[in-house]
């Protein structure tokens, strides 16, 4: 009997400790694996990750594989959104070679600026920083309910342009809103000298992802959403491995409002199945990296673009109808796509759609979006 009364009690045990580990791994699906050492900062700055380890983890961003070392370091923050401006001034930038996404469009009078998601790799210096705009928030809102976000005050005048407004709405103030009117240093900082080159107060301004970060740990921003990982409800691309053989589209022009210092051309590499970015008819540089900016995957999206009529000074700030669906071309493998995107909520992912309903797969690595007015022309060759 006693030996009965044994074997039922190791039974509800074993039974009982099954069923607490698979709700604990239900309820927290990011655990860290622990016998990887944990990466320390490197000389930059930046994280210093053992390259010999084996790299078989996707970043769920944009589908480059890294070791578990660095996974485990990823999944210990949310993804960052950093507003870098492009205006002839402010090159060469820092940090955009290191954003896993960056989209771009106009932000005021036909000049660009890029809104460059962080997440699966840091930078050891991201600038120059600049303001927020409404549509950048709806893209960032992409990236689960409390993403980070840094910038420089935003636009604010009343109307459907209010960046700042929308922030407030959505409950971000004080938590994953990193603004900084109300940081300062030395989480942000002026270098007038980065650039190489004199240039005006508003494009000095610059910060690093670790300091970024660091702020948000203190905000407790995960447990916004009880405990829940960040990419709970994220919907991420299909990724693909590089092509063997390539197209022969190996030019392509984007115009934004055909000033040339922000013309854009994108130039195949077959050697790295990779594009590399001009910008006013010169190669668009890193600083950190000293290097030209190449990007794995190029997409147009043509959106209506409408001024907003809020009283702003010469009538300026700009919206883009980026909810809904229109008309896109990805450039992959030398190809070109004729597609369509659709994004159903400002929180919904822009998915991208071939001409027979097939969603896209992207090669693994950075993609960049140009958003385009739907009266632009894009030309290849």
């Amino acid at each position: 009997m006693n030996k009965k009364i044994l074997i039922i009690g190791i039974f509800l045990f074993i039974i009982s400790a099954l069923v607490s580990y698979l709700i604990f791994k239900l309820k927290n699906p990011t655990v860290i694996s622990t016998n990887i050492p944990v990466a320390k900062p490197g000389a930059n700055g930046t994280m210093a990750f053992d390259q010999n380890l084996p790299k078989t983890q996707a970043c769920p961003i944009n589908g480059v594989k890294y070791s578990v070392q660095q996974e485990n370091w990823w999944k210990t923050h949310e993804p960052l959104g950093v507003m870098i401006e492009n205006s002839t001034d402010a090159r060469p930038q820092s940090g955009i070679s290191y954003a896993d996404i960056v989209y771009e469009a106009v932000a005021e009078g036909g000049i660009t600026r890029t809104l460059n998601i962080f997440y699966c790799q840091d930078a050891p210096e991201i600038g120059p920083i600049r303001s927020a705009r409404v549509y950048f928030i709806g893209w960032l809102m992409e990236y689960g309910p409390y993403p980070l976000y840094a910038h420089v005050g935003g636009a604010n005048a009343d109307g459907d342009a209010d960046a700042l407004g929308e922030i407030s709405n959505l409950g971000w103030d004080g938590y994953n809103d990193l603004n900084q009117f109300s940081l300062g240093f030395p989480t942000y900082w002026r270098d007038y000298s980065r650039q190489g080159h004199t240039v005006a107060t508003e494009h000095t301004m610059y910060s690093t992802t670790s300091k970024l970060w660091a702020i948000a740990k203190t905000r407790s921003i995960t447990n916004l959403v009880k405990g829940a990982p960040w990419d709970a409800n994220f919907t991420p691309y299909t990724f693909k491995d590089d092509a063997t053989s390539f197209g022969n589209v190996t030019d392509i022009t984007i115009p934004f409002w055909n000033d040339p210092g922000y013309v854009v051309e994108w130039v195949f590499d077959p050697k790295t199945d990779s594009y590399l970015r001009k910008n006013g008819g010169e190669d668009f540089i890193d600083v950190d990296t000293k290097k030209p900016v190449y990007a794995k995957n190029v997409v147009v999206l043509y959106m209506k673009e409408s001024h907003a009529n809020d009283g702003y000074a010469n009538n300026e700030h700009l919206l883009y109808q980026n909810i809904g669906s229109g008309d896109a071309l990805v450039f992959i493998d030398g190809k070109k796509i004729t597609a369509t995107w659709k994004k159903a909520s400002q929180t919904a992912r822009t998915l991208l759609y071939d001409t027979n309903g097939n969603e896209i797969s992207f090669n693994r690595g950075k993609i960049w979006f140009e958003i385009q007015p739907t009266y632009n022309q894009v030309t290849t060759k």
